[in-house]
């Protein structure tokens, strides 16, 4: 849709278009993620009964859970990049965040020693990468 509006001509329908499934994914992505993060051993326990693995999921899913809805945003506003064939500023967005995933998740492993701190910096670069898409979206930096 946002392809097919900027053919057209009409880019504030596009911006409209491409900001409104970013809500929507937002809204799916993060009703998931905060399932996930109040009832994590209901998730864990399809997987495995481990009480190591279930308890370090389980801080997994409380830290970084309440944040999957920058997942959906973030790729929602990728999707339609993608579609006005301007992909430059969510491809710079996604390679921030694993930047600050791998760096930040190393220095707070080294720095802490806390699986606790490598989750937040997960958490950071989720909300890096959706922040920095919606910016350029936002701007209109992504039609430039």
């Amino acid at each position: 849709m946002v392809g097919t509006n900027l053919g057209a001509g009409p880019g504030d329908r596009a911006l409209h278009i491409a900001l409104t499934g970013a809500g929507l994914a937002f809204v799916v992505t993060e009703t998931v993620g905060l399932a996930a993060a109040f009832f994590p051993e209901a998730w864990l326990y399809l997987f495995s009964a481990e009480p190591a693995m279930v308890a370090t999921g389980s801080s997994y899913l409380r830290i970084v859970g309440p944040f999957y809805g920058f997942v959906g945003i973030g790729l929602a506003l990728y999707f339609a990049a993608q579609g006005a064939g301007r992909l430059f500023w969510p491809v710079v967005a996604g390679f921030l965040g694993v930047a600050i995933a791998l760096g930040g998740g190393f220095m707070a492993l080294w720095l802490t020693g806390s699986i606790a701190a490598l989750f937040a910096a997960l958490s950071l670069a989720l909300v890096v990468y959706a922040v920095t898409t919606l910016a350029a979206v936002k701007t209109g930096a992504w039609l430039r």
